[in-house]
């Protein structure tokens, strides 16, 4: 059964098709009025089957105006790492203490970052933080001796995405409070960055479909065309 909002916005918006970028994220911005500030995601469906290694599409990308999102960050480090971890702002830092915490179901985090040298310790937690995507991955740059910048980064809006078992990508974009010129600006990061990653393998349409919906609003399905036309 459809919510009293849901229904209403069907009906402002009966076309939410094929819709030029600027005018889905105008409408995505407008109906997003709960009374909470709504996160703004997008989902990127690609022409690729993730049940091949080959084919799965995994990356990260800086946003260019962030998530809006504060972004609990844990380092796992030691010495001289994990004082550098805490002069750029990891919320908690530190390694056998939360080794004990994430085995005893504590994930209250937003990201993992590692040196190297504690892979072997964070090794046993592989079944609780890889279902969550919280897993350090030097692909990601969450394994790194470089912690202060990791950390950095995370904070001012670095995220990591990978398709999902259906081949979409999904990532939250922003805040329904940012200007619409914001979230452009990011959506358009985000699929840039999707667009290079394009597995060698993968046959036909690459990009199959973009949508944007806030985190009680519709989904508005974005022309890929007047996106992809943006983008150098």
């Amino acid at each position: 059964m459809k919510s009293k909002r849901v229904k209403k916005q069907l009906e402002m918006v009966p076309n939410r098709v094929n819709l030029p970028f600027a005018e889905a994220v105008k409408l995505c911005k407008e109906h997003a009025n709960a009374k909470f500030d709504e996160t703004i995601e997008i989902a990127v469906n690609l022409g690729v089957d993730p049940r091949h290694a080959d084919q799965i599409v995994r990356g990260v990308v800086a946003l260019p105006h962030g998530t809006g999102k504060e972004v609990r960050v844990l380092v796992f480090a030691a010495d001289d790492k994990a004082e550098e971890a805490k002069a750029a702002g990891a919320d908690y830092v530190g390694v056998d203490e939360f080794v004990d915490k994430i085995q005893n179901g504590w994930t209250d985090i937003d990201v993992i970052i590692a040196t190297p040298n504690m892979m072997g310790k964070i090794g046993r937690l592989g079944r609780i933080l890889g279902p969550r995507g919280l897993m350090p991955n030097p692909k990601s740059g969450t394994v790194t001796m470089d912690v202060a910048s990791a950390v950095k980064e995370v904070k001012a809006g670095k995220i990591d995405f990978r398709t999902d078992k259906k081949g979409v990508v999904h990532a939250g974009i922003g805040k329904a409070s940012f200007g619409a010129e914001q979230l452009e600006e990011n959506i358009l990061a985000i699929v840039q960055k999707i667009l290079q990653l394009r597995p060698s393998v993968a046959k036909g349409a690459y990009l199959e479909k973009i949508t944007i919906s806030s985190t009680m609003g519709l989904g508005y399905d974005i022309d890929k065309a007047s996106v992809t036309a943006l983008i150098n």
